[in-house]
């Protein structure tokens, strides 16, 4: 919603909005000049034209209740986005599984650094538009697109761009191959599919929806590629971009990952597309420090690094806990919160067996966000099958789960450690309870 917020503010809409969270968005929201209500009641839409809502309202919301009561028009978020990348003749709508923010992000910072004004909304907060959605004066529009519930079909993709395809959000799409029949109706909108060629899901499912068809990846049979990689200084990577045999450029990038140098490359493909040639994406690459929650760095005390990630799928964990592995820190902790109760129990042990990987591992409550729990699944479900982690039964209440999560790590982190709060709900709070809690004991 924040994005959007940033876009139609800027183009001169009068807003005002809800939440029952303070947030550091909320904050920023408000620094914009716009109106926000704490609690959600009848009252506060009174006098709106329009009411936009989330997917993660419920029909018991007494807001949304009052807006058909009065026969206020009701639009979903991604009804508005929709209409809003119709404007657009040169729509980039970045797909995926995994990677959408990422890659979403990459391409606004090579290209608003090469100087195009360009228009974005991306699932992450990004530094150089200072925030997740920026509104430009060209007619190009790079937006991240979400498979949830068919969301991205609302869309007007010029460019398709597909991350990968992996099963997720089976409460609604049921199994795989539904999952990817929808990648594929996405991909037939749009007038260029650019695709991962190394994920096998992604290339059945473009194949015949487009007659332009750009992949990228890692194999040698990808139309673009990263080629001789090098690893330095912890963080950073090396790497050469080609585009067929032709060396398009090299590219330094400095956040960490085997699966952040296939974005890079993902990235550069759409962003040349759009206009930017070499330098541009060099320059690009070499600036982005990554999006708000993607690996990012909270602070350091009593020599703990404390990160978060937004990470919230096996698939995500197990490429992230692999690099963080991999950065030389003593031991890793991935304190998780999981996200929606089907997705946990869908997944149980596919999350198992990703949250096995760091060298402590702690579980949140469930948050349950737009789900009630049906499924009868709790932090124990997850946490007893990963061995040696650390949940805390009795206490589901969300800020008092957090706090007895954040007393533990501060307890028993060390100096050398790393410690990752992950998942795409509100688990950087715990992140900064930790922080404050070594900081105090420092």
């Amino acid at each position: 919603m924040y994005p959007l917020a940033q876009i139609l503010h800027s183009k001169g809409y009068r807003i005002s909005g809800s939440d029952n969270n303070e947030t550091d968005t909320l904050k920023a929201v408000r620094e914009m000049g716009i109106e926000v209500f704490m609690g959600q009641r009848a009252e506060n839409i009174k006098g709106a034209d329009l009411i936009i809502h989330t997917a993660a309202i419920m029909e018991d919301n007494p807001e949304l209740i009052a807006a058909k009561a009065a026969g206020v028009p009701l639009l979903e978020r991604s009804d508005l986005l929709g209409i809003i990348t119709e404007g657009y003749s040169n729509a980039v709508c970045v797909s995926g599984t995994h990677g959408k923010t990422t890659v979403t992000s990459m391409i606004t910072q090579i290209l608003k650094g090469s100087g195009l004004d360009i228009t974005a909304y991306i699932g992450g907060k990004l530094p150089i538009i200072g925030g997740s959605g920026c509104v430009g004066s060209t007619d190009t529009m790079v937006c991240e697109a979400c498979e949830f519930e068919d969301h991205f079909l609302k869309l007007s993709p010029d460019i398709a761009l597909v991350t990968n395809i992996d099963a997720d959000h089976l409460d609604y799409f049921g199994t795989l191959e539904n999952i990817k029949a929808s990648f594929g109706k996405f991909c037939k909108m749009a007038k260029t599919v650019i695709a991962n060629g190394d994920d096998k899901n992604t290339m059945d499912t473009v194949s015949g929806t487009c007659d332009n068809i750009i992949t990228f990846g890692r194999g040698a049979g990808c139309n673009w590629r990263a080629e001789n990689i090098t690893r330095k200084n912890g963080l950073q990577t090396e790497f050469d971009i080609y585009s067929g045999s032709t060396l398009f450029t090299h590219a330094v990038l400095g956040v960490p990952g085997e699966h952040n140098i296939v974005n890079a490359v993902a990235a550069a493909v759409a962003a040349n597309l759009c206009g930017a040639d070499g330098d541009a994406v060099k320059k690009g690459l070499g600036e982005f420090t990554g999006a708000k929650r993607r690996f990012e760095k909270y602070g350091e005390a009593k020599g703990v690094t404390v990160c978060d990630d937004y990470g919230h799928h096996p698939a995500e964990l197990t490429a992230t806990l692999t690099a963080a592995k991999g950065l030389g820190f003593d031991r890793v902790w991935a304190v998780f919160q999981p996200f929606t109760f089907s997705r946990t129990a869908m997944l149980l042990e596919d999350f198992a067996k990703a949250l096995s990987i760091p060298d402590k591992c702690v579980i949140t409550a469930i948050m349950g966000s737009r789900e009630k729990n049906t499924y009868n699944i709790y932090d124990r479900d997850l946490a007893s099958r990963i061995p040696g982690a650390v949940w805390f039964e009795d206490v589901q209440e969300h800020d008092a789960n957090f706090e007895l999560c954040a007393d533990y790590v501060a307890k028993n982190a060390r100096p050398g450690d790393l410690v990752l709060t992950m998942g795409c709900g509100d688990c950087n709070k715990c992140a900064r309870l930790i922080l404050q809690k070594l900081e105090a004991m420092e």
